[in-house]
């Protein structure tokens, strides 16, 4: 049995990239048994020339299966089958990538039809698919989509298999792969991470944490980790000797826990937070003509900011956003330097202030307004996200607008009051980056509750 495949990808580098389509076409030597085709999300954006070349775009795929939505399929259809390929090596490193990245193994023998093209038909021009085929005879429609390359492929392999009457090439040509690279005591320790969102913590044989990382499924990220061939991966697989997870239920949770636990631990494997990744604050001043200047500069630790931003581009880019949304003069944000009105002025998106036609009451009206957005609506407050079981809720507390803590409650308990609430709460500790992450995942999830306490 064969299992003829095609996938076309989103481009990009070598391990990052994700399938957008992919046609299967069973096949028993005699007739088409059953056939897959179907665009797939891949999670990520497609390259433009990738777009250009197969006119597969982002907006095609927006309402597309997930790759872990077809895997069943995927499986099903090539159980028992070599996977056949136009250059095989590729369409068999994608599909064991994309299941690598599920937490699961995939391994299937494969025979590439430019192998076995090269030494059954060894006098043709070009080995490319769409050269062969056409000097071959075979129609092909729909070059480079999966559906119409894995057809032309099917054909070709047709032709080939009866070229090899006695199928000793094709025999000869069929490669048998294996997922035994892996140490099996990373295949053990593999098991027992569940595909959840959490945080985990990889262990050496001494005891010591060696790596703390979070993700939204912690077994695809810790099979990652035991899969790379990158230097710090490799280092990873080699002295991880136990792994202990901890499942938070929502992102936030995860994110808080993970910087709280490094800056506790300090694994050796960590870079991210043994140093401040908040390398911008936004300060607020006041210049000679009474107007609010927000200024954008290098953060400094002992120093606090109305908000933080990690690299510089994107602080200009919320800086942008916050100009049109409240009609803020580019030079009082710090974005424009040059004399006279700024870039907004003549294009009516700023008000006047840079040149005096706007009072600075009614500016720093805005500014205020801008501030009221961007701090925690409420110095006391609880945020409530979802939990580990559809039984319960995360809360995390938050008093004289900094952190306390995180505590998981039932759906039907209901806390207003703080010092109830500290009953059941994992105490954290408060940092700038802290706030930071908070703040972000506050203004990505407008629909995120949020209430209020009172003392």
């Amino acid at each position: 049995m064969y299992a003829v495949v095609d996938v076309e990808t989103t481009g990009g580098k070598c391990g990052e990239e994700g399938i957008t389509e992919i046609a299967v076409y069973q096949y028993d030597g005699y007739k088409l048994t059953d056939q897959l085709i179907s665009l797939i999300n891949p999670e990520r954006p497609i390259q433009p020339f990738v777009e250009n070349l197969t006119g597969i775009n982002q907006r095609m795929l927006h309402n597309a299966p997930k790759f872990y939505e077809l895997a069943k399929r995927i499986v099903e259809i090539t159980t028992g089958c070599v996977l056949v390929a136009h250059n095989a090596s590729f369409d068999y490193r994608m599909l064991k990538t994309e299941f690598d990245r599920l937490g699961f193994g995939f391994e299937r023998k494969t025979l590439c039809t430019v192998e076995l093209s090269k030494k059954l038909i060894p006098d043709v021009e070009s080995y490319k698919l769409g050269k062969l085929v056409r000097s071959l005879g075979i129609p092909l429609s729909d070059r480079h989509r999966a559906a119409g390359d894995a057809r032309a492929t099917l054909d070709l392999l047709k032709i080939l298999l009866n070229k090899d009457s006695e199928k000793c090439i094709v025999k000869n040509l069929i490669k048998t792969h294996s997922n035994s690279k892996k140490p099996k005591h990373l295949l053990k320790l593999l098991q027992i991470v569940p595909a959840t969102m959490g945080v985990y913590y990889l262990y050496n044989s001494n005891g010591d944490v060696i790596y703390i990382g979070k993700s939204k499924n912690m077994k695809r990220r810790v099979n990652q980790h035991f899969s790379s061939s990158k230097k710090k991966q490799l280092r990873i697989q080699l002295e991880t000797d136990s792994i202990r997870v901890e499942e938070t239920g929502n992102h936030l949770v995860a994110m808080l826990k993970e910087l709280d636990e490094i800056k506790l631990h300090k694994p050796k494997l960590n870079r991210v937070y043994k140093s401040s990744f908040i390398k911008f604050g936004l300060s607020l001043a006041v210049n000679q003509n009474d107007y609010q200047v927000l200024r954008l500069v290098h953060a400094n630790p002992e120093d606090e900011y109305l908000i933080t931003f990690k690299n510089l581009n994107h602080a200009r880019t919320v800086l942008f956003h916050y100009s049109e949304k409240y009609s803020l003069c580019l030079q009082l944000l710090s974005l424009d330097k040059k004399e006279g009105s700024c870039n907004l002025y003549p294009k009516k998106g700023c008000l006047g202030a840079c040149v005096g036609e706007e009072s600075a009451e009614r500016y720093n009206q805005r500014i205020q307004q801008l501030i009221s957005d961007i701090e925690f609506s409420h110095p006391e407050m609880v945020i409530v996200d979802c939990g580990r079981n559809p039984e319960e809720q995360s809360v995390i507390l938050i008093e004289n607008k900094k952190l306390v803590g995180f505590g998981y409650i039932n759906l039907l308990h209901q806390i207003t009051h703080p010092e109830a609430l500290k009953n059941i709460i994992y105490p954290m500790r408060d940092s700038r980056e802290a706030r930071h992450i908070i703040k972000s995942y506050i203004r990505k999830h407008k629909n995120l509750k949020v209430i209020p306490l009172q003392k």
